[in-house]
Formats: C-alpha cells, sequence, structure tokens
C-alpha cells in the first residue's frame, strides 16, 4: 500500500466507523428506503461496495491524466463510504448531445452535471432524466443543505421539489471583457475606459494589424449574445429562445425579434469583415481549444467573479489576464442554477450517489483532488497557502463544475480573501425582478425542439458574423414556423400565473 493510500485509510477509519453506527441506526423510510437495509447496506450494517458513475463537463478537454485522478478519487471514496466511482469527463462541446443520448437510451449511470446553458436542468427534469433529491438530501447530506443560503435552493425548486445540488460558488453575474494584460501593456490600453462593447474596437484593430498569432475576438459557434445579455438590459427566460427586457420585466418577447439582437448581429458582422473574429467561429465548438494554448486575446464573459482572473490565468497556460466589467453584480434563477449536480432517475443506487455528492462538497481533500489533482505532480502548494497549477501536468479541471469552491485552494495570484469576497458579492447582488421563475416547456415541447433545431441552423452563422444580418429576416420568418409565438405565449401565461402566487 503507497503512502497516499495508508495515509487515508488511517485518516477515514474513524469516519467509516461512525458512519457505518449511524447508518444501522437509521430509520426505514423515504426515498431513500430499501426495505430493512439503509442505503446499500450488507447483513452486518455495514455498506456493500458499489461502483457510481458520473458524467461531467471537462472545460479544458478530457485531461490525459484523468485515470490517476479517478483511481486517487476512490482510494478515499472506497474509505468513507465504500463506493468506486467512474469519472466520464466529457469535452464541453459535446456534453448536451452526449447526456441527451445517454438519457434517451436509458443508460444506467447515477449522476450527471447540469445547468441551465449545457444540458438544460428545467427541461431535462421535466423529461423525468432526474429525482426528487429533498429526501436524500435531509437523509445523507444536511451538511451540504447548511452550506448554501435559502435563496439558492429556492432557485433550484420546480413544482417544491429540489432535483439539484448545485455547486455552490459565485451565483452572480457580471459580464464584461476578458483580456491579455500583455497585449493592454503593449498598446497602453486602459480597460477603464471601457464603458460599451464598441469601446474595445481599437485594441482590436492594433491586434489585427501586428499580432498575426492570436485571435482579437474568439468567438465558437454559439457566439457571445447569450453572454451580453445583461449589457443589452436583457435576461434570459428560455434558454437561447426568449428573453425579458429589464425596462419592462412583465413581458417575454422572442430574443431573436428584438433590437438589441439586430445591433448585436451588425456589430459582429463588422468584426468579422474586419479580420477581428476566428474564421472558424460557425463550426468551431469549443473555444478553449484555442484559449489554453493562449491563441485567445479578447473575449466576453458573463460571470466576471472574484479571482476569476487568476483562472483565466490557468486555463491559458500561463499568461495574465484582466477583467473589464461592464455591467453591476446581479442575481437571479439563472445565475444560480448554472451549474448543479443531480441523480439519474436510472441510478441503481440513488443513496449512495447522494452520500459521493456530499463528500465532494464538504471533504476538502476530495474536492481539490478533483479540481486541480494530486499535489508534486498536477500542482505545487506554495508557502503562503496558494497553489502553482503545473502546466502541461497532465491535468486541468474547473473546480465549479465538481462542487463548493469555497472548500478550494486558493489559486496563487487571488486575493487571500477571495471567498469572502465571493460570499459578500453574492448576498449583496442586485436581484432579479422575475428570482425563482422557471419555464416549464412541457406544453410547448415539440415548438421549443423545432425552435432549437432552427436555431441550430442559422444560430453559427449569423451569431459569430460570418452570414450577413440580411438573413435574420429569412430566420425570424423560420422561427415564426416553427412555433415561436406559441412558445413565448405559453411562457407569457406560465410568467402570469407565477407573479400571482407572489402577491
Amino acid at each position: 500500500m503507497n503512502r497516499f493510500a495508508s495515509n487515508v485509510l488511517l485518516r477515514t477509519l474513524p469516519a467509516m466507523l461512525a458512519g457505518s453506527l449511524l447508518l444501522a441506526g437509521c430509520s426505514s423510510g423515504g426515498s431513500g428506503d430499501t426495505g430493512t437495509k439503509e442505503a446499500g447496506e450488507d447483513g452486518s450494517g455495514g455498506l456493500k461496495p458499489v461502483q457510481l458513475s458520473w458524467y461531467y463537463p471537462a472545460t479544458a478537454g478530457v485531461p490525459a491524466d484523468l485515470k490517476t485522478i479517478e483511481d486517487a478519487v476512490n482510494q478515499i471514496t472506497k474509505a468513507k463510504i465504500n463506493a468506486t466511482v467512474k469519472l466520464n469527463a466529457v469535452s464541453s462541446g459535446d456534453y448536451n448531445q452526449k447526456m441527451n443520448t445517454s438519457v434517451a437510451s436509458g443508460e444506467e449511470f447515477d449522476i450527471l452535471w447540469t445547468s441551465n446553458w449545457n444540458f438544460d436542468y428545467v427541461q431535462n427534469q421535466s423529461k423525468g432524466a432526474f429525482i426528487a433529491l429533498d429526501e436524500l438530501i435531509d437523509r445523507y447530506a444536511p451538511e451540504v443543505k447548511k452550506s448554501m443560503p435559502d435563496f439558492v435552493w429556492e432557485a433550484t425548486k420546480i413544482d417544491g421539489k429540489i432535483y439539484g445540488v448545485p455547486n455552490y460558488q459565485t451565483v452572480t453575474n457580471r459580464e464584461g471583457f476578458v483580456l491579455q494584460k500583455r497585449y493592454l501593456d503593449k498598446y497602453n490600453f486602459d480597460p477603464a475606459q471601457l464603458k460599451k462593447i464598441e469601446d474595445i474596437e481599437p485594441l482590436l484593430a492594433k491586434l489585427k494589424e501586428n499580432e498575426k498569432d492570436v485571435i482579437p475576438f474568439m468567438l465558437d459557434r454559439k457566439g457571445k449574445f447569450g453572454n451580453m445579455l445583461r449589457t443589452y438590459n436583457l435576461e434570459n427566460v428560455i434558454n437561447g429562445i426568449a428573453v425579458i427586457n429589464l425596462n419592462n420585466p412583465d413581458k417575454i418577447v422572442n430574443m431573436y425579434d428584438t433590437p438589441e439582437y439586430k445591433a448585436y448581429l451588425d456589430l459582429m458582422r463588422s468584426w468579422y469583415n474586419k479580420g477581428y473574429i476566428n474564421e472558424d467561429a460557425a463550426t468551431l465548438k469549443n473555444g478553449n481549444d484555442y484559449t489554453k494554448v493562449g491563441k485567445t486575446a479578447v473575449s466576453y464573459h458573463n460571470v466576471l467573479k472574484p479571482g476569476g482572473e487568476q483562472e483565466a490565468k490557468v486555463s491559458s497556460g500561463g499568461l495574465d489576464h484582466v477583467y473589464a466589467p461592464l455591467t453591476e453584480v446581479y442575481t437571479g434563477t439563472n445565475t444560480i442554477i448554472t451549474t448543479m449536480q443531480a441523480i439519474s432517475r436510472t441510478s441503481k443506487n440513488p443513496e449512495r450517489a447522494m452520500m459521493f455528492i456530499n463528500l465532494v462538497n464538504t471533504d476538502k481533500e476530495l474536492f481539490n483532488l478533483l479540481s486541480f489533482g494530486i499535489e508534486g505532480k498536477h500542482y505545487t502548494k506554495n508557502a503562503d497557502g496558494t497553489i502553482k497549477i503545473n502546466k502541461d501536468a497532465g491535468y486541468a479541471a474547473a473546480d465549479w463544475v465538481f462542487g463548493n469552491v469555497f472548500n478550494g485552494i486558493p489559486i496563487e495570484g487571488k486575493a487571500p480573501d477571495i471567498f469572502e469576497q465571493t460570499k459578500k458579492e453574492n448576498e449583496s447582488a442586485k436581484p432579479s425582478p422575475i428570482m425563482g421563475f422557471k419555464f416549464k416547456a412541457d406544453p410547448v415541447a415539440a415548438e421549443v425542439a423545432n425552435i432549437n433545431a432552427v436555431v441550430d441552423e442559422f444560430g453559427p452563422g449569423l451569431n459569430t458574423g460570418i452570414v450577413d444580418p440580411s438573413k435574420l429576416g429569412e430566420f425570424q420568418e423560420k422561427l415564426k414556423k416553427a412555433g415561436m409565438d406559441k412558445v413565448v405565449a405559453e411562457a407569457q401565461k406560465q410568467l402570469d400565473e407565477w407573479k400571482k402566487t407572489k402577491k
């Protein structure tokens, strides 16, 4: 047995014994019932061994050293909850399609990551992809429940029930530019002068003229309108379909039939014609392919969180970045349900799956192993308690994919009080006027599917500036034929009914 395994066993033996005694003494009843045996007990009151399967997106691509991490994770989980876990990391650009296929086929697995922007939480709950978690959380994850404010849990509820455990991090939205610092210094460009999107153009022109090995403004096939909604004073209601204008939050509108969308298309077309946007934008699934090798000079993001510049540095191979926010800090349902863990309806071990989710959110060693890898191999710990990610060590991941980031080790360069800053932002952000509202697509599921197909046909070309905005009329007409008016009307009906419950 190696030193890592020995340390894990010695450290976790008391927890094993306590956990076995606790489970043996639990009463039966509720969603965690397994007859006379609790949570997969063997006949002696201990936990029988199980294999769990977990799907989640890999934002920097599937790591080469994933198997090493999986083995180390399983040393911890085997000792603490007598379970091993198969880490099914899927490239972010492929995640939605992969999970749609897995769910539709009835594949047996246990845990899956979900959000409002990739493998949609509300839509897939309505399809029956997830099980309700309330009783499982109360029984097997009370620490996790206490670790987040009530408003966070409220935002996850669908018809009064919880179907996803948030990966607690920043629950705010703040939009703006992500800029490589070396080019700001080289061209003496002050990001404080950025007040609107167009103000970045002088820098983009310099980059196009002088920097042949970088992309001035990087886009993938989704474009950036979805990351600029608050910049345009809009808020998402149905992902990729409908929005509200915050000047009139009682009215839901087709996002592709707004003057803001037309203005965005005109701007992107202009930038594409000037050579600021990568030519493969309409077919590029994952912009991280460029970012991780330092080729993205300027991008735009909707979560400019405290300390995010250091994460950008890590994900770009060590290049310094600067944030230039254009909006205030804001919070709403769609800023909270951005990253969550759900339990699949096909899981044979939902109790153990919840135990694992609890462990990831409460065991700092496990969380940091998943987030940063193995100390000495994938990262180095500094004297001040921060860590330096070892470039090209074979493992890179995003901590917000896994669990509560406040259990993480700060990356070097982040402020010592980074977690306090983030929590303060969470609690002081301006709230959405429709906080808690979630659109349920069931009554218009066929229309939503048809609309998404039309968006997938026209969106990549238009949203990246490659296709002339003159095509917008044809796009809007096809959306209308696909059922856009019916979907917007249904969403408006649901919003009106929801508002009555808030009086």
